[in-house]
């Protein structure tokens, strides 16, 4: 098994291994563990944070990577290097000052609704700045080819330390104020952790004579924040928006709905982490074969991972919120349009990792700006009016028409599609099974009901697409899997 193959495969476990315990957190730990309106402040928290991020990192993650293999000469690299250590501090800095000295305007905005907010900035930023440099020092592994553990880090580490910590709340060694605090250190510590692994791939050697593109990189940077941050604010913003508009409680109830649906993008989550340096590698190139190849490989293959989750999870949610407390049950149409918006996404395949990484990166701008102006005020428009429903279907139009303006984007310019005569083969096996299964009532408990149609629903679609060889990499998986149970 070459490199490329076994990390990826090491990175897919890794993923679901922390949507295991992810999932533990957000249906039952928070849920039973801590009152409906902590929790609700946890997911406004975490949520702030995640839209700071971007900003803070100054585009760097995504620089980082696109420029990297491009310096052959080591002065320069090292030159490189340190500029990328370096930029996040210009907005860093600034911005801390500013939250010093306006505290408390910032306390009362983002307080208006929910006075439990305004006591909680400097957590705010300091989980973002903490998850802004993780990124950094995550893009520094990852061009050294050595993603795993980083992916082990974002994925499992906080989650384990949170589920830990919710325990302590529950058996009461320490109060849900400290737990909070706790929760900055544990996105501290995960900061430090990653940039100790990346300086042991590759120590820095400071070089403050920069590349002579200095310029284009630092343009690269500046512009890439406001267009690589869409997917963050995209899927963070309702959650901030409802905090202004309705009681917390609330935003604790639509987190659960919307991590349900969005962990349909666990599979394209873990081939990311490869796929994305190796575009970078094709674009550089100028590998065009190789780079559509990879294009529809990719979306072929997340299509197949992300409609089955969303089927699994359209036919077995009822029996799910049987599970949950009564509170957390009524979010049957932010599931479904949430996870219908983040199929769509898998279908994309790696073109998010095309226009990062291409000439054409600018047009991320205007998309960002597009994409941040419709959501904000779509949100305004449909939160005050449908409540919960409405920011899930301001979230479900933003994402539909940004990533058909990405689509068309990219077939303009590569003159590439992700699509192929099996996208229409695998959403016809889709559609053919979930019809039925939605409507089977199996009467067991609602765990042991989940179990039995979840495994026939995969044994299913899994063997018509063996039998028909519709993806080479799925069959060759399957293949490889089968052959080793064989006596």
């Amino acid at each position: 098994m070459g490199i490329v193959e076994k990390q990826a495969l090491n990175n897919t476990l890794i993923t679901y291994l922390g949507f295991g315990f992810a999932a533990i957190n957000t249906l039952f730990l928070y849920t039973n563990f801590l009152t409906d309106e902590y929790y609700g402040l946890v997911t406004v928290i975490l949520s702030t944070s995640a839209i700071l991020m971007p900003l803070l990192a100054f585009g760097v993650p995504n620089t980082l990577v696109k420029y990297y293999s491009s310096f052959q000469n080591a002065r320069e690299s090292d030159g490189f290097q340190t500029l990328m250590l370096l930029l996040p501090l210009l907005l860093i800095l600034p911005l801390a000052v500013l939250s010093h000295f306006f505290y408390d305007s910032i306390a009362d905005f983002i307080s208006q609704e929910n006075p439990i907010v305004k006591y909680y900035v400097w957590h705010i930023f300091l989980i973002g700045m903490a998850m802004a440099y993780f990124e950094v020092f995550y893009a520094w592994a990852k061009v050294q080819m050595k993603s795993v553990f980083g992916n082990f880090m974002k994925e499992v580490f906080n989650r384990v330390g949170v589920m830990v910590l919710l325990f302590l709340v529950y058996f009461d060694i320490i109060s849900v104020d400290f737990f909070l605090k706790a929760l900055v250190g544990l996105y501290l510590l995960r900061t430090l952790m990653m940039k100790v692994y990346a300086y042991r791939l590759k120590r820095p050697k400071l070089n403050f004579n920069f590349p002579a593109n200095s310029r284009s990189i630092f343009n690269y940077s500046a512009l890439i924040i406001l267009g690589g941050s869409a997917a963050v604010i995209i899927l963070e913003i309702d959650k901030v928006m409802l905090n202004q508009y309705i009681e917390i409680e609330n935003v604790a109830y639509y987190g659960v709905a919307i991590y349900i649906a969005t962990s349909i993008i666990v599979p394209s989550r873990a081939m990311h982490q490869i796929t994305y340096p190796l575009t970078a590698e094709l674009l550089n190139r100028n590998d065009k074969l190789a780079l559509k190849s990879l294009y529809q490989k990719s979306s072929l293959t997340l299509f197949i991972a992300s409609g089955l989750l969303f089927a699994l999870i359209m036919t077995n949610l009822n029996d799910l919120f049987l599970i949950l407390p009564e509170e957390y049950r009524g979010g049957f149409n932010i599931v479904f349009l949430i996870g219908l918006a983040k199929v769509y996404d898998s279908l994309l395949g790696n073109n998010n990792s095309i226009l990062y990484n291409s000439d054409y990166y600018k047009s991320l701008l205007a998309m960002g700006i597009l994409l941040a102006a419709l959501v904000v005020l779509l949100n305004l428009w449909l939160i005050p009016k449908y409540g919960l429903n409405g920011a899930a279907l301001a979230t479900f139009i933003a994402i539909a028409v940004y990533n058909t303006i990405k689509l068309i984007y990219v077939k303009a310019k590569f003159g590439i599609i992700p699509f192929t005569s099996e996208t229409v083969k695998v959403l016809g096996i889709l559609l053919i099974l979930t019809t039925p299964f939605y409507f089977v009532d199996v009467p067991f408990h609602p765990i042991v009901n989940i179990i039995l149609k979840s495994a026939v629903m995969c044994f299913l679609f899994l063997g018509i697409l063996y039998r028909f060889k519709i993806s080479g990499d799925v069959y060759a998986m399957l293949s490889r899997y089968l052959k080793r149970k064989t006596p």
